[in-house]
């Protein structure tokens, strides 16, 4: 079994292995030339973040992006990501519909083994990450592998979510904790913003 089919199975891989470096390169070259590109020139923008990810509608990724690979990332239809986001996709990182996030978010699958022997060896592994849809994600929040963040839910700022995440929960802090499971008074008192003459 080669090393990208142990790293997408879950299963300790060499991340030095030729392979994996050079798809690593190929990416950071793609990235390289994205971050250049003037923000106003959104399709020119889109089209070449499209060779890397897998993107299922609108979608808008603000300078600058950076993954590892791009090929284990699939967003959704209206997914935004504010600046600075970084995806260590090494596992799937799968971002479904009507997804925000904040700036300087950190998306990460890739994790090390925790005895020292093995990671001098060079071994990791990853666990992929599933956001679904209507999430909002504060910036500055880290969230860690194997980790589901289910649909409505809102992560606060600074956070760093460990845990699965229940749909429609307010969460935050380091580490996650569920603060409440978000309701109809929640939207009251989001409508009492709309501007009235």
């Amino acid at each position: 079994m080669d090393e990208l089919t142990k790293m997408k199975k879950g299963y300790l891989y060499y991340a030095d292995d030729p392979a994996l470096i050079e798809a690593r390169s190929t990416c950071k070259d793609i990235l390289f030339a994205y971050n250049q590109i003037p923000p106003s020139h959104i399709k020119e923008r889109n089209a070449l973040l499209s060779t890397l990810i897998h993107a299922e509608g609108k979608f808008h990724i603000e300078s600058n992006f950076y993954c590892d690979y791009g090929f284990h990332i699939t967003v959704g239809d209206e997914f935004y990501a504010n600046r600075n986001c970084v995806m260590l996709d090494c596992a799937p990182i799968v971002i479904k519909d009507r997804v925000l996030i904040g700036p300087n978010v950190s998306i990460f699958t890739a994790t090390h083994p925790l005895h020292h022997e093995l990671r001098r060896q060079g071994l990791e592994y990853a666990l992929p990450i599933l956001i679904e849809d209507d999430v909002w994600i504060g910036g500055n929040t880290v969230i860690n592998p194997g980790v589901t963040i289910h649909a409505g839910a809102v992560i606060g700022s600074g956070s760093v979510v460990t845990k699965e995440i229940p749909a429609n929960a307010l969460a935050v802090g380091n580490p996650i904790r569920i603060l409440r499971i978000l309701d109809e008074a929640d939207k009251r008192r989001d409508l009492q913003h709309f501007y009235r003459d």
